[in-house]
């Protein structure tokens, strides 16, 4: 497994899981999301964006719209996906990285804190707002130092064997499943043989 940076080409499928999963997809850009992908299948396991919005005076750093499809749960892919993402922040240089997120405890893991609104600069007040009408009702914001950004070791072991879960296959049907005796029946071309 590993993470990249979205190309061009990733559009529709980025745009089919995010609608699917019932993510926010505002002011969508392909080329702000990362993708984990299988290395030995190329298969794409879950996704994540970093936004960043421009304020009268500076800049702020939002993670948004992390996915992850579903049998690669509980394998270490969105924790990969959202250290790329902040590792992505931090060489930008942004000081703190913002989230406003549903899944409070799912990130916590990873050294975010929550925050009151009051800490959380205005566009973000304003993006909390439109989520909560939205997508996410019960969105709260959240916020993470690069430098303090820790990946649990369970998650990193995890996510090098990570593979997807196989789906239940239904055993293909026999003559039995139609009431047919096969050593018995004669068919219409039986040649005797």
């Amino acid at each position: 497994m590993y993470v990249r940076d979205a190309k061009n080409r990733d559009e529709a499928w980025l745009l089919d899981h995010i609608e699917a999963m019932g993510l926010d997809e505002t002011a969508f850009r392909s080329r702000d999301y990362v993708i984990a992908i299988d290395e030995e299948s190329n298969e794409k396991a879950g996704f994540g964006r970093y936004r960043v919005h421009k304020t009268d005076d500076d800049e702020v750093c939002e993670l948004t719209s992390i996915g992850v499809l579903d049998g690669w749960r509980g394998q270490g892919v969105g924790a990969h996906v959202v250290e790329r993402l902040v590792d992505t922040a931090g060489g930008e240089g942004f000081d703190t990285v913002y989230t406003l997120t549903d899944q409070p405890d799912y990130l916590a893991q990873f050294g975010f804190e929550r925050i009151e609104l009051a800490q959380l600069p205005q566009r973000l007040r304003e993006r909390l707002d439109e989520k909560r009408e939205g997508v996410a009702p019960e969105a709260v914001p959240m916020r993470v130092d690069p430098e303090r950004f820790q990946m649990p070791s369970r998650l990193r072991e995890a996510f090098k064997g990570a593979a997807a879960d196989e789906p239940d296959t239904e055993p293909e049907e026999g003559p039995e499943d139609f009431g047919i005796d096969p050593d018995e029946a004669t068919y219409k071309y039986d040649t005797g043989r």
